[in-house]
C-alpha cells in the first residue's frame, strides 16, 4: 500500500469520478484507475461501485474513507514535524554536560528553551573520554568538555572560559600574594589528578607549567577536592589548581586565590561539518549565558 493510492482513493470519493479525480491530481485517468485497482486487491475489498454514469463508494469504501483520511493527515503531520526538526524548531538534542559554576548549564538550557521552545534536550553526564566517544559514535549530538583544545575526528567549538584557582597552605609565604604565578609555585609539590581521570585538564595544567619553565614535583594524588584541600591544610606544603563547580569552598588552613593570566575553556565537541540548526540554537544559547546570573 502506498500513500499515493490513498490520495487517489480520497480524490475519487470526493470528486465522484475517476476523470474529475485525475483532473484534480493532474494525472491521466488510467493511472488513477490502475492505482485504485491495486489498492482494492491489496485490501481485499471493492471500494467503489462503477458504472458508466456514476462512481459510488461501497459500504467498505465508505468505512475505509475515514481511515484513509486519518492516514493522510498523519503523513502530513509527519512531514511537518520532519520539516521542523530539519529547521531546528523541534526534536531531541542529546548533549553530554559538565559541572559549571553555579547554575550556568541550567540557565543555558533555559535560554535554549526561549530560542526554540519545542526543541527538547536530553542531557547526559559521562566522564570526558566517554562523552567524546559518544559524540563520535552518534550516541550524543554534542558534548560540553572542559579544557579540550582538539579531539581527533571531532570539531571543538569554544563557548565559555572560566577562571582557575590555586589552593595552598594559609601559612605558606605565597599565600600572602594576591595571585601567585605558576613560576612561583614551581618548587612546591603539585597535587594533580592522574591524566586518565581527565586528560584535557591534566594536559592544560602540565603544558602551562612547561610554558612557565617549571616542572613541579608531584605531590600526593588529587582525589576529591574536599579531601585534597583538607590534606593541603594539614600535611607538608603542597598546592593544587581547580576550577569552580558550584561555589568556592572554604577550608580552615587553606588559602584559595585566583591564578592570574590563565583560565579553563569549555568547548562544545561536535561531529565535523556545518552544525545542524538545532546545534546552532544550542551554541547561541551557550554564548548568551554569562558566568553569573544578573
Amino acid at each position: 500500500m502506498e500513500l499515493r493510492q490513498l490520495e487517489y482513493f480520497v480524490a475519487v470519493a470526493e470528486e465522484g469520478g475517476f476523470g474529475r479525480a485525475a483532473d484534480r491530481l493532474t494525472i491521466v485517468q488510467s493511472a488513477v484507475s490502475q492505482q485504485i485497482g491495486r489498492l482494492e486487491r491489496e485490501l481485499g475489498v471493492r471500494l467503489f461501485d462503477r458504472s458508466r454514469r456514476h462512481v459510488r463508494l461501497t459500504g467498505a469504501g465508505e468505512r475505509l474513507l475515514a481511515e484513509a483520511r486519518l492516514v493522510l493527515a498523519g503523513a502530513e503531520r509527519l512531514r511537518g514535524v520532519a520539516a521542523d526538526i530539519a529547521g531546528g524548531v523541534e526534536g531531541v538534542l542529546r548533549v553530554g554536560t559538565v559541572h559549571a559554576p553555579g547554575d550556568r548549564v541550567y540557565r543555558a538550557l533555559n535560554e535554549l528553551a526561549a530560542i526554540a521552545p519545542r526543541l527538547r534536550v536530553r542531557p547526559r553526564r559521562l566522564p570526558p573520554a566517554e562523552r567524546l566517544a559518544a559524540v563520535r559514535s552518534g550516541e550524543l549530538d554534542a558534548a560540553l568538555v572542559r579544557a579540550l583544545r582538539h579531539a581527533p575526528g571531532l570539531e571543538v567549538l569554544d563557548v565559555w572560559s572560566d577562571p582557575l584557582y590555586v589552593a595552598l597552605p594559609a601559612d605558606h609565604p605565597l599565600a600572602a600574594h594576591p595571585g601567585p604565578r605558576l613560576d612561583q609555585l614551581g618548587r612546591i609539590p603539585l597535587r594533580l589528578a592522574a591524566r586518565e581521570a581527565n586528560p584535557p585538564f591534566h594536559d592544560l595544567i602540565t603544558d602551562a607549567c612547561r610554558t612557565a619553565g617549571i616542572d613541579p614535583p608531584a605531590g600526593p594524588p588529587f582525589t576529591t577536592l574536599q579531601h585534597t584541600l583538607t590534606e593541603i591544610a594539614s600535611a607538608p606544603p603542597s598546592w593544587t589548581v581547580f576550577y569552580e563547580v558550584a561555589t568556592l569552598p572554604t577550608v580552615h588552613g587553606v588559602t584559595i586565590t585566583r591564578l592570574p593570566d590563565m583560565s579553563v575553556p569549555t568547548a562544545l565537541a561536535v561531529q565535523p561539518g556545518p552544525p545542524s540548526p538545532a546545534l546552532r540554537h544550542l551554541l547561541e544559547a551557550l554564548h548568551r549565558t554569562p558566568a553569573r546570573a544578573d
